[in-house]
This record gives C-alpha cells, sequence and structure tokens, in this order.
C-alpha cells in the first residue's frame, strides 16, 4: 500500500493510492494517519477495503506530511561511509544517534522555511521507517516485525547550529519545515528489497546525492534493534537513517542553501519530494 495525508495544513485527509494511482479517499474509515491508526491490526482492515468505492481525491491538493504527530522523530547520523569521510569524520563503530523536534515535520513539497540568522542551510535525502508496534529490546531478527513501511526524510540541517554552537546536534536540525516527510508512507510489501534502493537528491536541478541504501554502515533491522534497547518505540514513531555523501557541507568550497532554491529528492518505490527554500 502507498498511503498519505492530502489537504492544506491542520486539516489533512488520509488517502491511498488504488491500482490505477487515483487517490482514495480514507477518511470513512481512518480519522488520520496518526500513532492511533499506524499499526499492523488497522492496516489489515485496511487491505479489506474496496478502493473502487471510495471517493476520488483531486491530485491537485497539497500533500500533507505522510504521518501525523508521531511520538518521536529519531535519526541515525553518519551512516554512509562516503558522507563520514566527506566530513572528516571516522567510520562509526555503532550507530549515532540524535532527534529531531517533531514539530519540524512538514509536507514533501512544502515551502522550506530558512531562518534570517540562518547561513550554512544543508540537505539530506534519507530513507526513513515507521514504527507498527510497540519495540523494546528485540533483536535484529525480529525487527521487521515492528517496521510498518518506509518514507522519504529530507533532513534539512543547519550546520553552524548543528556543529559550531554548543550541545547537541538538535539544535541544526530542528527548525520548523526541517523534515519534510513523504510523500507516502509505502508498505513494505511494495519494496522488493529495502536494501538496493537508489536515492537522489538535486539542488536547482544540478544533482548533488546520488547513492544506494546498499552502501548504508548499518541496515534499519540492526539500527531498530539498536536502538530498542536504549528507548521504546511506539506506533507512528519515525526513524531516518543517514544520508550518502554529496551534502552541501562536504563540497570543497563548501555550497549552502539560499532563498529560492529548489530541492528534489527521490528514493525508489518511495515518491519524489520537490520543494522551495524560502528566506523567512
Amino acid at each position: 500500500m502507498k498511503l498519505l495525508r492530502i489537504g492544506e495544513k491542520g486539516k489533512e485527509k488520509p488517502a491511498i493510492l488504488d491500482k490505477n494511482n487515483k487517490i482514495r479517499d480514507l477518511s470513512s474509515h481512518i480519522l488520520d494517519l496518526n500513532p492511533k491508526s499506524l499499526n499492523f491490526e488497522t492496516f489489515s482492515k485496511i487491505l479489506k477495503i474496496d478502493l473502487e468505492k471510495l471517493p476520488e481525491l483531486s491530485k491537485n491538493e497539497r500533500l500533507g506530511s505522510c504521518i501525523s504527530k508521531p511520538g518521536k522523530f529519531v535519526a541515525i547520523g553518519l551512516n554512509y561511509s562516503d558522507h563520514a569521510k566527506e566530513t572528516g569524520a571516522k567510520t562509526p563503530s555503532e550507530p549515532i544517534v540524535f532527534m529531531k523536534a517533531t514539530s519540524s515535520i512538514s509536507g514533501p513539497n512544502d515551502i522550506i522555511e530558512m531562518p534570517k540568522e540562518s547561513k550554512k542551510l544543508d540537505w539530506e535525502v534519507e530513507l526513513a521507517f515507521v514504527i507498527g508496534k510497540e519495540t523494546k529490546n528485540i533483536t535484529e531478527e525480529k525487527a521487521p516485525d515492528h517496521i510498518l513501511g518506509y518514507c522519504i526524510v529530507n533532513d534539512i540541517s543547519e550546520r553552524e547550529w548543528q556543529i559550531e554552537k554548543l550541545g547537541q546536534w538538535v539544535k541544526g536540525k530542528s527548525g520548523d519545515t526541517f523534515g519534510p516527510t513523504g510523500p507516502y508512507l509505502v508498505t513494505k510489501d511494495e519494496i522488493p528489497e529495502i536494501s538496493n534502493l537508489n536515492l537522489t537528491l538535486e539542488v536547482n536541478e544540478k544533482r548533488m546525492q546520488t547513492g544506494n541504501t546498499k552502501n548504508m554502515i548499518f541496515n534499519t533491522n540492526f539500527i531498530l534493534s539498536y536502538l530498542s534497547k536504549f528507548m521504546s518505540l511506539q506506533p507512528g514513531d519515525i526513524v531516518t537513517t543517514g544520508t550518502p555523501a554529496g551534502v552541501g557541507m562536504g563540497m570543497k568550497p563548501q555550497i549552502f542553501l539560499k532563498s529560492g532554491d529548489n530541492i528534489k529528492v527521490k528514493i525508489d518505490c518511495l515518491g519524489q519530494q520537490n520543494s522551495k527554500v524560502i528566506s523567512i
């Protein structure tokens, strides 16, 4: 299944793509794609619905983030060796874990707000997964039973705030609109091989990032098992798994986003984001 949320901000409807890629309204069956509905039991019920009997929604409406109000937005840093190398960091021996504020989540095509104090705004295409049931201290082998689906996250990062200011990375990762998410939450049956997905990111039609999930240092199952030893995860929680090489910080000379820039993000099977940076 490919699920999405569609409509103006704060009034999004849950929806699903049918076999003809028409957008069908799910709001008569679930209120939203939020922690209450993001579980395997609800998804099993959705599978039984005759989608062609559901109202069709316009493709011209705004797409919201594919997840509403997750309890956690967990992120993994330096999870591709080429990205670690370009930033001058050592390849990590275990996952580097940080958090993004859930208030940073925005729609896949929404404007990315560039704060007026920002000097080093950067991009990061990432594969994310969404939790489908309570997860605590599980093995790597059990991890697939807890992953409900996958989506795209652009982990927008203000590098001065992240690196040059004191404290943790969260300051540079949590601005409003710093987490475009979606367009779709895609269930595992739609993805032939999660460990072989191409990721790309363009800025103003220039390719900046080209990667593949086969080059992740820690795969999704290992990451979930690892996280579950330190915190419990709940249905609807998002875990974004790191970015390949090609970020602006890693270039020589460094390149950062400016107002008016257009960003296109794609991952195989998961869709595409199209965002514009606007100074506020």
